[in-house]
């Protein structure tokens, strides 16, 4: 496997202008002029909701995962998030995750991390923390955040159930090249503003189409000053505004974050590897399809008040009037509106909310509970909301335990919750109810996405801490001294 992978790094072609090109180029088998690539791909995820009739697809054709280690599997979308010692009750998500371990153990796939497994969790978070995710690799996933990924110098989308199929059977994957787009964010964060926040503002300001057919690139000091954690959140929101997948070019702060995990290259291979990856940045006179530059000190702590990730608005600000839409849009906004129950011109400051939600693959991190924790020590959580606090997997259950987090939690009158996907979207037991209101940490407000009916209002981690305690939409900076 490792002899395969290097031949692709040793091999990429020099001289070439963006880090996607660097990239792309080292992992293109052949190509057709105007037409599709054939692309390496050196690591697939795989979880239970999209991958059945891929591996079905091989047992009709008679056909073995050609590459068995560098494929990944966990179970993260159908798992309950509590009880999972005990036999699944839901009939549908149970036959998912039965029929996932029999094809794991049918292919002979040794990566398989089932429910309770020490490495068990979200897909796109035991990816980096287990040392999978790697600077210029190729990865994909069934599964649209696998964009997440790019936050380490790589290329990485996702891809259908006739794709994971496709890439079991072969390790590639038949591609057109997207377009490249550089996104730069001048300046520093404001206190109380997260990398959460920055990716709502984005959004906002490209809209959810904005970046179709585009992969982007993230670059400028706000980005370089963030944590892998951080990176990883505004990577995973690439989806959102319609990008096939967002990267960020790997530098000192990756390296360390990938220093000694367990599937991260040893000894004289990581001298190697690390030589190469200082290689994967853009060039100086690299030249993009498309440019954006934004100030990050003008973000605020945003949410959405409509039901497509691009309807935010900075915390303290109003909904947006029908004056103030285009008029092409103002059938889809007020129905967005008489589905969330707010008004045009409304403020949401004080709005009482029911549920608060911290988790998935956006916000499910150990940084992100410990954002969270440090908010709530000292107060209480109020009696009006549901809370769900869910780790991205089981290292950060633990880690959440090792650090005395989960006392804190608990002393503020919080559970924590098992690892799993859990209210990002209606697939398991955690669904929010018809009409209530849930401040979530997530990544996606469709209509029906926590629950038939739910209404979401997508925020950060410090957002839905201060409405976890005021049981309010609250500006967090009013605690922060």
């Amino acid at each position: 496997m490792e002899n395969d992978i290097f031949f692709c790094y040793t091999n990429h072609q020099k001289n070439m202008n963006t880090l996607f090109d660097k990239i792309w180029d080292a992992h293109v088998v052949s190509s057709i002029e105007n037409g599709p690539t054939i692309l390496y791909i050196d690591r697939h995820y795989v979880h239970e909701v999209t991958s059945p009739q891929a591996f079905n697809g091989l047992r009709t054709r008679g056909l073995k995962v050609f590459r068995p280690l560098q494929t990944t599997l966990t179970a993260d979308h159908n798992i309950p998030t509590l009880h999972q010692d005990q036999p699944v009750q839901d009939p549908i998500s149970r036959n998912q995750l039965d029929t996932f371990e029999k094809n794991a153990k049918d292919f002979q796939l040794p990566l398989f991390f089932p429910m309770g497994h020490a490495k068990n969790g979200v897909v796109h978070i035991i990816g980096p923390e287990n040392g999978f995710t790697q600077p210029g690799m190729t990865i994909v996933c069934g599964d649209s955040h696998t964009s997440t990924h790019g936050a380490f110098g790589a290329i990485a989308f996702g891809i259908g159930t006739s794709e994971v199929e496709m890439v079991l059977a072969t390790q590639c994957i038949l591609q057109t090249r997207p377009k490249t787009m550089r996104i730069t964010f001048n300046g520093k964060l404001n206190k109380g503003v997260t990398a959460k926040d920055l990716a709502l503002y984005m959004i906002s300001k490209l809209t959810t189409g904005g970046a179709t057919g585009y992969f982007v690139e993230y670059a400028g000091e706000a980005i370089r000053n963030m944590n892998m954690e951080e990176r990883m959140t505004v990577c995973n929101l690439s989806i959102e505004m319609g990008a096939r997948g967002g990267m960020i070019a790997p530098d000192e702060t990756t390296f360390a974050y990938l220093k000694d995990r367990e599937y991260a290259p040893k000894g004289e291979e990581w001298n190697k590897k690390l030589a190469y990856w200082k290689t994967l940045y853009s060039d100086q006179d690299a030249v993009f399809d498309k440019e954006y530059t934004f100030d990050a000190s003008e973000i605020s702590p945003m949410i959405t008040y409509g039901t497509n990730p691009g309807m935010g608005m900075g915390i303290d600000q109003t909904i947006p009037t029908l004056e103030q839409v285009d008029e092409a849009g103002r059938i889809s906004f007020e129905k967005a509106l008489n589905y969330m129950g707010f008004r045009p011109g409304e403020k949401l400051l004080g709005k009482q909310i029911d549920y608060v939600f911290l988790g998935s693959c956006t916000n499910g991190r150990i940084e992100d509970f410990r954002t969270f924790a440090q908010f709530v020590k000292g107060k209480k959580k109020a009696d009006n909301v549901v809370a769900w606090l869910v780790p991205g997997s089981r290292k950060v259950e633990k880690q959440i335990h090792d650090e005395g987090l989960h006392e804190i939690l608990m002393e503020a009158g919080f559970e924590l919750r098992q690892p799993g996907c859990s209210a990002c979207l209606a697939m398991n037991d955690d669904k929010v109810p018809a009409g209530k209101y849930a401040v979530s940490t997530s990544n996606r407000n469709f209509e029906g996405r926590q629950g038939p009916g739910a209404r979401t209002i997508l925020a950060g981690p410090l957002v839905a801490a201060a409405a976890a305690v005021t049981g309010k939409i609250t500006d967090p900076r009013e605690f922060l001294s």
